[in-house]
């Protein structure tokens, strides 16, 4: 039998974590250091500290590691309930990219890595980045990357271009996909390495100027210029970094979808608020039944995401890999979510397209979490490929 109910324990703490996030993080909303490319560094680690006070900081990471082990299920409620301000799984160390390479680095990496580069990370000391986009190479298809690297049998150099490298300013724990040339000591392929950031070769050429701004520093274009690394940078087998970035890609498709959730709900509930004292016509907008059938179409959308969010979490958790399904998920819940916000900016009328609320950032973010983790479109493919085999 399926059971939706949510167990008495996880229910008190996801209230928990929604006030916490009402309380201390929205008032942050406002701060300058919230800027075009996203929250600084040093809101993020003021942010951290309240997190660490209310014992809610990287609740995610296994128990061996500080953190709680969380279900995929259980992490579904508590990042929806974060997600209610877009700097919510910032002060959580639960957001992205960090979220998914703290899951990707508790399954590969080695003892000395995890003591190096991942406990930093869980315990919100330091910033991670995993570099693998590329402007004119790797993307919706990784088989496309185009930077190398060379191996001698004692160290890689690696060459290329990346973008859109999340939060590249500043990070210090550094994921590089690149592919390993042909070489008499190692399989050839796409690899990845594990490095830290003030490795000279690594160099940031800009921060890209994009229509979101919840990630921490932004989005970056980052060159690799004979970036050379010790044989002990190899991050799990070489050759292998494609069936790491699915292992990595798919659970993170679903905490994106987690986080939105919560903020969809916010921008739902600052328009019913609207729609319950804003007059027109002699009566509230939310009696005009235009409004309502909006609001409606709305609290449906999130009932149904939800479900879909909580199914995939319910596979994964059986131990099933639940590859389909997180791709209908993301495409799924990504394409409601945006016109949910869309359509909390039409109830609102003027003020939705102005700063007096964070529904018009929800819905410029809203927009990006269509392409984050891979666009609609590949997704509905890979949906496609497999019904149709």
């Amino acid at each position: 039998m399926i059971d939706f109910e949510i167990p008495a324990e996880l229910a008190a703490e996801r209230d928990r974590v929604r006030q916490f996030v009402i309380d201390k993080i929205v008032p942050f909303e406002r701060d300058p250091r919230l800027t075009q490319h996203g929250p600084t560094d040093e809101l993020r680690q003021e942010l951290v500290e309240l997190a660490r006070a209310e014992r809610l900081l990287t609740v995610q990471a296994p128990v061996e590691l500080g953190g709680r082990g969380l279900t995929h299920a259980e992490q579904a409620v508590l990042y929806e309930a974060a997600g209610w301000s877009t700097l919510g799984p910032v002060a959580m160390n639960c957001a992205a990219p960090d979220e998914g390479n703290m899951y990707l680095l508790s399954k590969i990496a080695n003892p000395e890595q995890v003591r190096r580069f991942l406990a930093p990370v869980i315990a919100g000391h330091q910033r991670s980045v995993f570099a693998m986009t590329e402007p004119d190479g790797a993307g919706s298809d990784p088989a496309q990357l185009a930077t190398e690297a060379t191996f001698d049998g004692e160290n890689f150099t690696v060459n290329g271009r990346k973008w859109l490298i999340t939060g590249a300013n500043g990070a210090k724990t550094w994921i590089i996909m690149a592919r390993l040339a042909p070489n008499p000591h190692l399989p050839e392929g796409p690899t990845l390495f594990l490095t830290e950031g003030s490795t000279p070769g690594i160099v940031i050429e800009r921060t890209m100027n994009t229509m979101d701004r919840n990630y921490v520093a932004g989005h970056g274009v980052v060159r690799f210029e004979n970036l050379t690394l010790p044989k002990e940078a190899l991050l799990g087998e070489a050759g292998q970094a494609l069936r790491y970035a699915q292992l990595r890609l798919a659970p993170a498709r679903l905490t994106h979808c987690m986080r939105w959730l919560g903020a969809a709900e916010r921008a739902q509930s600052i328009a019913i608020a609207h729609a319950k004292t804003r007059t027109a016509f002699g009566k509230t907008i939310g009696e005009h039944q235009g409004v309502s059938f909006l609001l409606a179409d709305n609290e449906i959308a999130l009932h149904q995401c939800r479900l879909t969010i909580w199914h995939a979490c319910w596979l994964m958790d059986r131990g099933e890999k639940a590859r389909h399904e997180s791709s209908i998920a993301k495409a799924y819940v990504s394409e409601e979510l945006f016109k949910v916000a869309d359509r909390c900016v039409q109830v609102l009328g003027g003020i939705g397209i102005s700063d007096e609320t964070v529904v018009e950032m929800i819905f410029r973010d809203m927009r990006a979490f269509r392409l984050y983790d891979g666009p609609t479109e590949v997704h509905k493919y890979a949906i496609g490929r497999k019904i149709l085999r």
